[in-house]
Formats: C-alpha cells, structure tokens, sequence
C-alpha cells in the first residue's frame, strides 16, 4: 500500500486481518489524501474526522482480539443521500439540514460488517442530473481530467475512488446515478436489483427507481461492498433472494448469447452516439466474442418506457423537495421539477406503476433469446464543468438526454446492471458500456464483467497523479 493512493478493498481487508497495518493508519492516509484532494476534486460534503478516527481504534481493538468480519476497519465513503448517525443528510440541497438520529439500513450493514465510514460524498441536488455541481458545496471534478464532471448523482463517490482517497464506496442509481460516473472515471459501478441493498428509511427511493450501489477499481471490490451492504429492513417492500455476489468472480460465465445494443432507448429528444464511445463499445463485443461468446446486435423491446419514468422520477422529486428544511433555497430546476411530479402523483402515477409488470414480460421475452445486453452507458464522454450550470429546466433535461439516454430503462425495470471500462474517448476521457440483465441476474454480470477484467487490466490504469494533487485555484 502507497500512502498517496488506497489500495483495494480486499487487500486492505487482507492486510487488515493478518496484521501488516492498523485501521487507525490506514483511516488517517485515507484523511489525509481527503483533505489534500478538497480544494480541487471536492468529492467530499462531510469529512467525518475525529469519528472515524475513534471507530478505527475500535476496529483495532476488536482485530487485535481476533474478531474477523468482512470489512472491519476498512475505510469507506457513502454519498450524503444516505443517513449516517450524527451527520446531516443534505443530499446535495442547500440549508440547515439537522443531524439523523439513526443510520440508514444500508450504511448500519456496512458497519456490521466493521466498515469505518470515513465521509459522505457530494451529490447534485436530490440527484437529479449527471453532474455533481450546486451552490451548496461547490463543483467536484473529474480525476481524469479536472475541467471536467465526474458524473452524477454519485459522482463524489466516483472522483473518490477513481482518485485513491477510499477503496470504494456505496452510491445510488435512479437514472443511471451509479453507472454513469462509474463510466466516466474508469470504474466498475454496479446498479442492483432493485430491494438488494435496502434504500430505508425510504422503502421505496423515487417510486422505486432509485437503487443503491457501489464504486470501486474492480469487479471483485464492487462485488465485496455490494454483499456487505446486502439486505433488507423489516419493512422494506422489495426483498429480492440474498445472493453472495463475490462468489462469482472467477467463475466461469459460460458460452452467452450477448446483445449488443447501440440505438438509444425512445427519448423525446434526438440522443446520438458519440463516434469514439461506439467504437471503445464495439471493441468490447468483439472482445467478448473473442472469448467465446456469441455476440449480435439486437434492441431490447423498451417501446415508449420513457412515459413511465417521468411520473416516478418527477414524484419522488416532489416528496424529498418536502423534506429540506427551506425549499425556497432550491434550484429553480428542483422547483419545477417537484411541481410537475406534484401535477402527475396521482393517476399518471399509478399508470407508471401498472405499466412495470407490462414491460417486466415485454423486455422479459427478450432474455429469452439473449442473456446478457452490451450497451454503452453514455452517449457522450464527460461535459466540461459548468456546461450545465446556467441552463433552464427544459434545456437541462435536453442535455441529460442528448449525454445519458441509454442507462434510466434498467431503473423502471428494478434489474440489475455493471458498469466496466470501455477506454477513453477525446482527452483521455473515461467512458464505459453496461452489461445488463434480467431479474436477479448479478452473479451472471459479475462473472462476465470478471472475464472482461482479467483480459483487459483496466483497474492497473490511474488518473494522472497531477489532476488529484491540489492547486491554489482550488
């Protein structure tokens, strides 16, 4: 391990367990390239210091007597859309929000499995879009390349680990949040089914499209954080079969018939496909063709599912907007947003819901001739910072389509997907492609993302040192 950059999660454990460092050390390099890294990633909205310091010597402690759990005294970050006890939960709103009294579920599993959660990272508000900018804490940026975003809404999680501050980190994904600054800082973001890592205390996060997930180097981390933050609260409504994803990395996949899928999903707006993102794609069918599998071409049935997603997104915009403590302080955008979903809450709502079980068996039978869809995950490489910042609502929403149309039907669906690297794009910028399947379908898309990342080594590949080194222009 290098003090300037975290080493994985399962060679932190490792070293964890057999001795060759302290959680207490390990927590204090991890603050350290925080603090060393605020003024020009800005990936952090709470640095949990003296916490975190205390819950490392507890870690320490309890290591030292023998105790072995699967994360104790590893450093890891959440996003501030999730509760962390004694911390304020903003989620990327401006105000005075006050501190929780309770973890969220998922972050209580994380600490049963002795995770030392080191911060909360920066969201765009209530994370609506797929960059990580606002008024309440700033920009954060793009390890890979500072003038530009890291994505959204989990992009401080991303700039995060694609920087080496922690060895991975939970998100959330209710339009592509996890697997879109996954893709544009070179990491494995995965987006599980929907109930496999529990959203409570809201049963169900955005009309249940939103879902929580994890960012990390490499499959085998991803999958790591994924299991340990798996499971549900007593009153969570979705409570998929438990599965231990990491078991299948290694395993052989089997001969798959792939769907390579470049046509956007419907969209109201004209999307196309950046040039240099369909080839780094391509190059990843063929890829897999190389390794056996059977690859074509092949759109799965999405249909208008675009006129689904509007009435959920829209809604659960309009019931956290409810929850800050002064919706006056609010993008304009938020406002116009939560009163259109206020305007479809009711019949246009229920339409949506009734709608997913139509779509489940459409898009289902397609799973019939094809186990895995191979899609980009973006249309475009990461904007510049600041691209959208003085845009209106309508114009915003056009350019989140015209950047990210292909990621949001998988969040209507509830299923799972995978993020992997599919190269750089322009200035070596990141961009990646999804693998995608049906219900329940994780171990399967872990086991093939593992293939791709055996031959390819993306995780041996890091940003350039320069762009996570602080400068006086902050």
């Amino acid at each position: 391990m290098t003090p300037d950059r975290a080493a994985g999660l399962a060679e932190t454990r490792r070293a964890l367990a057999d001795g060759e460092v302290s959680s207490r050390a390990l927590v204090e390099r991890t603050l350290a390239r925080i603090e060393a890294t605020q003024p020009t990633l800005n990936a952090f909205r709470i640095v949990r210091t003296e916490a975190a310091l205390a819950e490392a010597e507890a870690a320490d402690r309890e290591l030292a007597a023998g105790v072995r759990r699967p994360l104790l005294g590893v450093p890891v970050a959440v996003k501030d859309d999730m509760d962390v006890a004694g911390e304020p939960t903003a989620f990327g709103c401006p105000g005075d929000f006050p501190p929780v009294a309770a973890d969220g579920e998922a972050v209580r599993r994380l600490r049963a499995a002795g995770a030392v959660i080191v911060g909360k990272t920066n969201t765009c508000e209530l994370g609506q879009w797929p960059f990580t900018e606002g008024p309440a804490f700033g920009d954060t940026r793009n390890p890979w390349n500072t003038g530009h975003t890291p994505g959204g809404s989990s992009g401080g999680s991303a700039a995060a680990v694609a920087a080496g501050l922690v060895p991975a980190a939970l998100g959330s994904d209710g339009a592509g949040s996890v697997r879109i600054p996954a893709s544009w800082t070179h990491l494995i973001g995965i987006k599980p089914q929907r109930g496999r890592i529990s959203t409570w205390p809201w049963g169900e996060s955005f009309q249940g499209i939103t879902v929580n997930g994890t960012l990390a180097r490499t499959v085998a981390d991803a999958a790591l954080l994924l299991d340990a933050a798996s499971g549900n609260h007593d009153r969570d409504p979705h409570r998929p079969p438990a599965q231990t994803v990491a078991d299948a990395v290694g395993r052989d996949p089997g001969r798959l018939r792939i769907a390579l899928s470049l046509k956007p999903p419907f969209t109201a707006t004209p999307a196309r496909l950046d040039p240099e993102i369909r080839a780094r794609v391509v190059e990843l069918a063929e890829k897999l063709a190389g390794l056996g599998h059977v690859v074509e071409e092949a759109d799965p049935p999405y249909g208008q599912i675009g006129l689904t997603f509007v009435p959920r997104a829209t809604a659960g915009i309009a019931e956290r907007a409810r929850e800050v403590p002064d919706p006056a302080l609010l993008d304009p955008r938020t406002r116009e947003a939560a009163r259109l979903g206020r305007l479809l809450g009711g019949a246009p709502l229920r339409a949506a819901r009734r709608a997913e079980a139509v779509l489940h068996r459409r898009i289902g039978a397609f799973f019939g001739s094809y186990d895995v869809v191979l899609a980009p995950t973006t249309a475009l490489p990461p904007p510049r910072i600041g691209a959208f910042s003085r845009l209106g609502g309508l114009a915003t929403d056009r350019a989140i389509i015209a950047a990210c149309p292909y990621a949001w039907p998988w969040n209507v669906l509830g299923w799972p997907g995978v993020n992997v690297p599919a190269g750089f794009a322009g200035p070596g910028l990141p961009v990646g492609a999804q693998l995608l399947g049906p219900a329940d379908s994780e171990p399967l898309l872990v086991s093939l993302a593992a293939q791709l990342e055996a031959e390819l080594r993306w995780h041996e590949r890091w940003p350039p040192q320069r762009q996570a080194e602080p400068t006086k222009a902050g």
